[in-house]
């Protein structure tokens, strides 16, 4: 970028103040800072460096992925917004990629971007000139509207789901909501259902997350008076449009919020097979407490399976339910409700139009806890309720950031090591992206050298061999993400 007067004069006036406030005078010299070790030892000076350092060269093999896949011609093609036209202007594109990379190395708040700003070590890994402060974020997500935000991340979530290989037998698609509190009077923070803060304002967030990869599929930000099933027609609609031919869905899973008959019935009209919480209503009740003995299948000595078939009313057909009726034991607390006509037992019931045994439907259902590890995970690990601004649809877009970047750590782990188990962001981040490492030269070349107390070369050179050794099949190289001059602080 061309330096301009004004520029020039700012340096000057830094450099100037700099000097006037750090040059001690001859008479008052400063004495050298010293402090002593926590458990005592010989005193520490401290002293500083130019050079550029980071915490996190251990990202240099996850922005090698997000190279190879094509992640900056991506974002910056799918932008709703015209590129600006100052010369001094940072790019769009370089935004956004600012606040995903906070969110990757922990921030919670748009605040935390700022503490990206200094690390010209990790500017020069993503070739990013100018790392943009936490307000220049914040203007960027609220310029976002409903269009925007459509015009911005259907081709994006379409593009990403290119990435996911399908397994043989399909993904389990899972489906659930979850609340995120608010303070202040944020466009669409509304009183709902809040367990941990009752009375508060609060978004309520609706997820799909297919099981096995792990990958959100689809994710809507709504106001906090919705109830769960509010819209997931119209949701699952969306989420099944997004999806590329070659993904199949095995079974959609789905907790008693979903227990709508317009939810089953859009269902069964895409011929998807589906399992469903329950909810236990008076005639689910009777049913229940009328099976006889003879129509329970006993599984162990602690758990019995049966069904029945009811029709509801408003529902246009009968529809089968599945039964589990546990033992009350002092030993363990036994799961679903209890009904005061049999005591000594505890019910969970589900609907669904598969045909398994009553036992095979139960277990593939328990499968679906991983959802709520998920969310977990996106809220804790990731801070996806941590990025609010006034406006609905910016905290949409910051929210669906967060969700794009689980997403895209979860493809960079399955190219990495398929077979390795699946780690969570906040493991991903200590194990691999946190590494001390200071940017210099190798010769004339850019070199990010890694700290050997951290693992150095034997830990990350496989990493970075993993990705490079792949061809992707759909998204064009880009060019370099190191800048072609030395970057500034690199030192030999």
């Amino acid at each position: 970028m061309e330096t301009t007067p004004s520029d020039e004069a700012s340096k000057t006036a830094a450099a100037g103040a700099a000097t006037s406030t750090s040059t001690p005078t001859a008479n008052a010299p400063t004495a050298p800072a010293t402090f002593t070790p926590l458990f005592g030892g010989a005193k520490i000076l401290l002293a500083e460096t130019p050079k550029a350092v980071t915490p996190f060269g251990g990202l240099c093999s996850f922005i090698a992925f997000l190279q190879q896949i094509g992640f900056g011609a991506k974002v910056a093609q799918a932008l709703p917004f015209a590129a600006p036209t100052s010369p001094n202007a940072i790019p769009l594109a370089h935004t956004f990629s600012a606040f995903f990379f906070a969110v990757v190395t922990g921030a919670s708040r748009f605040a935390h971007t700022d503490w990206l700003r200094g690390d010209r070590a990790l500017h020069a890994l993503l070739g990013i000139a100018r790392f943009p402060g936490d307000d220049t974020v914040r203007a960027f997500f609220r310029r976002f509207t409903q269009g925007h935000v459509e015009a911005f991340w259907r081709p994006l979530w379409t593009w990403s789901l290119t990435l996911l290989a399908t397994p043989p037998a399909g993904f389990h698609l899972d489906l659930d909501s979850t609340v995120i509190g608010r303070e202040g009077q944020q466009e669409g923070a509304r009183k709902g259902y809040n367990p941990r803060r009752k009375g508060r304002n609060s978004h309520h967030p609706l997820l799909a997350v297919l099981a096995e990869a792990p990958f959100i599929l689809h994710g809507w930000l709504r106001s906090g008076n919705c109830s769960s099933a509010r819209g997931a027609v119209e949701f699952l609609k969306e989420a099944l449009a997004l999806a590329p031919a070659t993904l199949k869905v095995r079974c959609v899973r789905a907790d008693s919020g979903f227990f709508a008959d317009d939810v089953l019935a859009f269902l069964e009209s895409r011929a998807l097979s589906y399992v469903v919480v329950a909810r236990l209503t008076s005639a689910v009740k009777r049913g229940c407490v009328g099976l006889p003995d003879s129509a329970w299948t006993k599984v162990d000595e602690n758990y019995s399976v049966g069904e029945i078939s009811l029709q509801l009313q408003g529902w246009a057909k009968a529809r089968r339910f599945i039964v589990v009726r546990e033992q009350v034991r002092d030993d363990k607390a036994a799961v679903g409700r209890l009904l005061l006509d049999v005591p000594g037992y505890t019910y969970r019931v589900f609907v669904t139009n598969r045909s398994d045994a009553g036992a095979v439907i139960w277990r593939d259902y328990n499968g679906r806890a991983c959802v709520e590890q998920r969310i977990e995970e996106l809220k804790h690990d990731l801070s996806a309720g941590g990025f609010c601004v006034r406006e609905f649809f910016g905290t949409e877009a910051a929210f669906l950031s967060v969700l794009f970047a689980f997403n895209l750590l979860g493809l960079y782990q399955r190219q990495l090591d398929p077979a390795r188990p699946y780690r969570q962001p906040a493991t991903l981040r200590s194990q691999v992206f946190v590494a001390g490492a200071i940017l210099g030269l190798a010769g004339k070349q850019v070199a990010l050298k890694l700290s050997q107390a951290w693992g150095g070369l034997a830990k990350h050179r496989p990493l970075l061999d993993a990705i490079l050794q792949w061809t992707p099949l759909t998204s064009p190289k880009l060019d370099s993400v190191l800048p072609a001059t030395v970057p500034a602080g690199a030192s030999p």
